[in-house]
């Protein structure tokens, strides 16, 4: 497959994980111009930052939630994604965090 242009990698990012997770909230950044010259990027691979708030996290430690978004971006982590940074949040979370 071929990894297309950055705006259609971030829609596949973004169908697989609202296909997966059913998000109430799904924030998807494009960092990778921020590491510009950074060996993952020579490669390809972009850098991305989710806010992602999923009754499918509810009860879940962090580790479980990591997986199942590693589970649903399998093989884009192989080539089109390098680095991931999570927030990850249940609904009740989202709520008590909206201070």
């Amino acid at each position: 497959m071929s990894d297309g242009a950055p705006g259609e990698r971030l829609a596949r990012i973004e169908a697989r994980l609202r296909a997966a997770l059913q998000p109430q909230l799904l924030r998807l950044y494009d960092d990778s111009a921020l590491h510009a010259g950074h060996e993952g990027a020579k490669s390809g691979g972009g850098h991305y930052r989710i806010h992602l708030v999923s009754a499918c996290f509810e009860g879940l430690p962090k580790l479980a939630r990591h997986r199942l978004v590693y589970d649903s971006l399998h093989d884009l982590m192989q080539r089109e994604i390098h680095a991931l940074a999570m927030t990850l949040q249940s609904p009740g979370e989202a709520a008590g965090s909206a201070d």
